[in-house]
Parts: C-alpha cells; structure tokens; sequence
C-alpha cells in the first residue's frame, strides 16, 4: 500500500480594526497560509506583506542590489530586528520601525533584495534610502569583465544571479569570423538605444563557429546601455507565464535613473524556434513573438539574442520575418586563406585546411595540436570545443 505524507497547514488570521468614526473601514482581514514545505525564509517573506495587505502601512517600495559590500548594514539605525533565518548561501532579516516594516534578503554571492512597507509613501522611500546608502561597491574599472545575470526558476520561484564573466574587446576577437559576418557583428556591436530596430537577434549556423563568444563580446560593447542575462532554462521560460513575466517585466526602480535596456539570451534553442515549433512546444513560440513584438513587448526594452544549430530553412518563418528580427547572421566556417591566416602560413596543421575551410573550434584545437580538421559532411563538434 502506497502512504501518502500528510502536510499540515498553519493558517495566520488577522481580523480587521473596526470601523472608523465616519464608517469607513480600509483594513482587510488577512490569511496567511503556509505548510510544512515552507522554510523559515518563507514564512518571513509571507510576514512581511501582512502590514501591506491589512492596509496598515499601506505604501510600498522594493529593490535589488548586485555587488553589495560585505559591512553593509542594509537597515535605517532605528530598525528593530523581529526575525532572522539563515539557509546556505542566503541571510533573511525582518525588521520594524515607527511606522515601517523591512524585508532584507541576503545572498552569498552578493546580491539583496530589499522591500519596506509604510504608512505613507515619504516614510516608504526614506527607510528604503537610508537601508541601501553606501551598500554596493564603487563600479571596477574596466577588467574585460561584464556583470551578466543567469535567471532559473527552481523550487521557490523565478530566481536571478550575477556573475561576473570574462569577454573579448570585439576588435580583437573580429578575425575569429569570416569576413561577411564580422561586417554583419561591426554593426550589431555599434548598435545604440535609438538605433534598435526589431527585437530579435538570431545568430544560426554549425556548433563551433563562434557564436556564445561574440555575444559575451556584445555584452561588453553594449555595457553602458544595456544589462545582459542568460537564460538558463529557456522551455521552461516560454512555458510558464509567471516566470516570464517576472523576467520580462523586470525589476524598474522608481527612481528618476535612466531605465536600462536588457539583452536575454537564450542558448541553443532549436525547439522553441523550429518551423513545427507552434505544434511541438505549444504557447512557447507564441510568448517568444508576443515578447518581440505583440502586447507583452510594448513599453518594455527587452531584447532577445538566440543562437541555434538549425539552418535558416528549418526555422519557423515567424520568428525570421522582417521588422522582427534587429540582426539574423548565419555564423559558418572561415574561408581556407581566412582559417590558413588566422593559424599562420608557417603552422603545421595549415596543411589540413580542406577547400571548405574550418570553424573556429579546429583552428584553436590545430593551435594546441589537437584534433584535425572534420572533412566535409562530418561533425563539426569532433574537437570538443564550444564558442
């Protein structure tokens, strides 16, 4: 006989304050529902909300942090701490004040979360100002690093990383392409805000020839006006609305900054993208057009990046139509005198160079003296070398 484990429900009631003298009532009762699979950090995120929905502190205001310093306090002096849970790699404190009520998420890679609930809007934004004063770390000079966000949704929901990734300034890495792809990149590269024109960049063409490297180089040229995020899991994205929404709406401040463009970027996504994609994937393909274009996209400065190994005829003729597309460049193979200059005339392994030249994975395997160039018709994956 197969048991079934039981799950036990606490549910948290708070019955509404009578009703003013002229008879208006503008609290609700409130129920908290939570289980024995909630962790303490839940239960503190779900307290959190209860002086926002009851109406007592009814203004609310929220950001998040990336590159947080390590002393940094993230609380108004006069914060009274009510509850503090700890689990790997996150830190949850609930806080109280005159008036205000403070949740402070705290991730070990250096990322917060802050929201604060108050009696009126001014007190909302003051607590929130003084919280995150001084709380991030002065911008690194450049390194040839980028800030790229990874998005996931596990068991707790949509959840977004930052790391810091290594990149290539494009001009070094330009002679990597043959030459009508490098002018297709020159010009996605030196791309600005005003200029954007279609939503979806579409890079295609054989595993190998350079795709993932030129979108970290994207990153970096377009750094000062855009943020880009990997998604890791791009079916799971398009299949459910919320998650999508999370990502696709984002996070604005309402501050008076100047709303940043973001680049997702999705890897390798040959089923969201075929020509029976609209039967295989369901509503996926249609949410990938909605967030180019269709109601979803409007007001939101989002673009989408999209590599895949399909060639362009195998790939739904929705997503490639003009004025959808910003750029949709096929990434092959070096020429033979591309690929024999690119290792130089002296190396040994020129001479393997076929007429149809090579993709940039076997020149860097032939430069390590690994691996041989793939006759034609073969895999280009044989070196094992992904870019």
């Amino acid at each position: 006989m197969t048991s079934q484990r039981s799950q036990e429900f606490l549910h948290l009631v708070e019955a509404p304050e009578p009703a003013t003298a002229s008879g208006a009532d503008l609290t609700l009762p409130v129920v908290l529902n939570l289980n024995d699979g909630n962790s303490p950090a839940d239960v503190m995120d779900v307290l959190s909300l209860r002086p926002f929905a009851s109406g007592e502190q009814p203004w609310s205001r929220s950001t998040r942090l990336d590159r947080v310093r390590e002393d940094a306090p993230l609380r108004p002096a006069d914060g009274r701490v009510l509850r503090t849970a700890r689990e790997k790699g996150k830190e949850s404190v609930l806080l109280e004040g005159d008036g205000w009520t403070l949740l402070v998420n705290r991730w070990k890679e250096g990322g917060a979360y802050l929201a604060v609930s108050a009696v009126d809007d001014a007190l909302a934004e003051r607590v929130l100002a003084e919280s995150v004063r001084d709380a991030a770390e002065p911008p690194k000079e450049d390194d040839g690093s980028v800030e790229m966000g990874f998005w996931h949704v596990g068991r707790h929901g949509p959840s977004r990383r930052e790391r810091t990734i290594g990149t290539d300034v494009w001009t070094d890495i330009r002679g990597n392409y043959t030459a009508p792809v490098a002018a297709a990149l020159d010009r996605v590269m030196a791309l600005s805000p005003a200029a954007v024109d279609g939503r979806i960049l579409l890079l295609h063409g054989p595993p190998g020839t350079g795709k993932t490297t030129a979108l970290r180089a994207l990153a970096r040229a377009w750094r000062d006006w855009c943020q880009a995020d990997c998604v890791l899991d791009p079916e799971a994205l398009f299949g459910d609305p919320a998650y999508l929404m999370t990502v696709a709406v984002g996070t604005d401040d309402d501050g008076d900054e100047e709303r940043r463009w973001r680049l997702l970027i999705l890897e390798d996504c040959d089923e969201l993208i075929r020509s029976e994609a609209k039967a295989s994937t369901g509503q996926g393909l249609s949410r990938l057009l909605n967030l180019s274009d269709g109601m979803l996209g409007q007001g939101r400065d989002v673009l989408v990046a999209i590599t895949t190994n399909e060639h362009l005829s195998r790939l739904h003729p929705a997503v490639v139509r003009p004025g959808r597309c910003l750029a949709q460049i096929e990434v092959g193979p070096l020429t033979r005198a591309e690929a024999t200059g690119w290792l130089g005339s002296g190396h040994e392994g020129a001479a393997s160079i076929g007429p149809d030249g090579a993709t940039l994975a076997e020149l860097a395997a032939l430069r390590k003296g690994e691996g041989r160039i793939a006759s034609a018709g073969s895999p280009a994956t044989a070196t094992g070398f992904y870019l």
